[in-house]
């Protein structure tokens, strides 16, 4: 299996699904919702929601089950890096080769199209009713990601980083609650919608926190991360932040051994995220 082609092939399931859920509607400010667009259309590669996908098939349930899970993650993620962009955060001026939410729209507008992505994410995966005990794991998982204990508790201690040489421990922290919990919520919510059993949640939460550390690892290398704070790749360069990357691969690959050649697009996009930094 091609990771590339499996991206774009599912990128476009996920693409149709955003479209639909970010259409045009008289009950949303236009400038609003201009601003919630901009950084969904064009999006990147879509891996996590690719990885929500990836997951539901891991657990032999076509791929389309993980729908509402690939669609919420995304905006979820897109939610983050509006706010991540912000002045008051990392104050970038250009995002996916364009100026950032802020800049385009005014610094206002991003956070409320920040805002709105996020609870619109919700608003996604509630409407998936088929299966309510399903949508309900979906929906806490995603809310632990997001909250105060993953997504913007890492980004504070980020934030913190910045005013003092952090331990690699403190790093990899950062790096699970940031990047890792949403990887970890888009595998674990996917499969929850698939039907998956508790072991197999289980060991799909382990894989995403090895994968999600590793990918972030991987993102400073080929950003040449060398003058942040809360990067591997400063403190202790490049060659040993691609061992533990490489480290982290393999032992999330071993995770999956028990769900067999199902878990083959889980494997690829595993070794494509990670395998970028070479």
């Amino acid at each position: 299996m091609d990771a590339e082609a499996y991206l774009a092939e599912r990128g476009r399931l996920v693409d149709a699904s955003l479209a639909r859920a970010l259409a045009p509607s008289d009950a949303i400010p236009e400038v609003l919702l201009a601003a919630m667009r901009h950084l969904v259309f064009p999006g990147g590669k879509r891996l996590r929601p690719a990885l929500a996908f990836a997951a539901a098939e891991a657990v032999s349930t076509a791929p389309e089950r993980a729908l509402a899970m690939a669609t919420a993650v995304e905006l979820v993620h897109c939610y983050s890096l509006i706010h991540d962009d912000l002045p008051c955060m990392d104050d970038d001026d250009e995002r996916r080769g364009r100026p950032t939410v802020h800049v385009a729209y005014g610094e206002a507008t991003a956070v409320l199209a920040g805002d709105a992505l996020l609870a619109l994410a919700f608003e996604v995966l509630a409407a998936e009713t088929r299966e309510p005990a399903r949508s309900l794991c979906a929906l806490r998982v995603l809310a632990e990601a997001a909250g105060p204990r993953q997504l913007v508790g890492g980004q504070v201690d980020d934030l913190r980083s910045d005013a003092a040489r952090p331990t690699p421990e403190a790093i990899l922290g950062v790096h699970r609650r940031k990047t890792a919990a949403l990887i970890g919520a888009a595998l674990v919510g996917g499969a929850c919608l698939a039907g998956a059993d508790d072991a197999a949640l289980e060991r799909l939460s382990r894989f995403g926190a090895r994968i999600g550390v590793a990918f972030q690892i991987a993102d400073d290398l080929l950003d040449r991360a060398l003058d942040r704070g809360c990067s591997l790749v400063a403190l202790v360069g490049a060659d040993a932040a691609r061992a533990r990357a490489a480290s982290l691969l393999r032992e999330a690959l071993d995770l999956l051994e028990p769900f067999g050649g199902s878990a083959d697009p889980l494997r690829e996009l595993a070794r494509f995220a990670v395998g970028r930094a070479r």
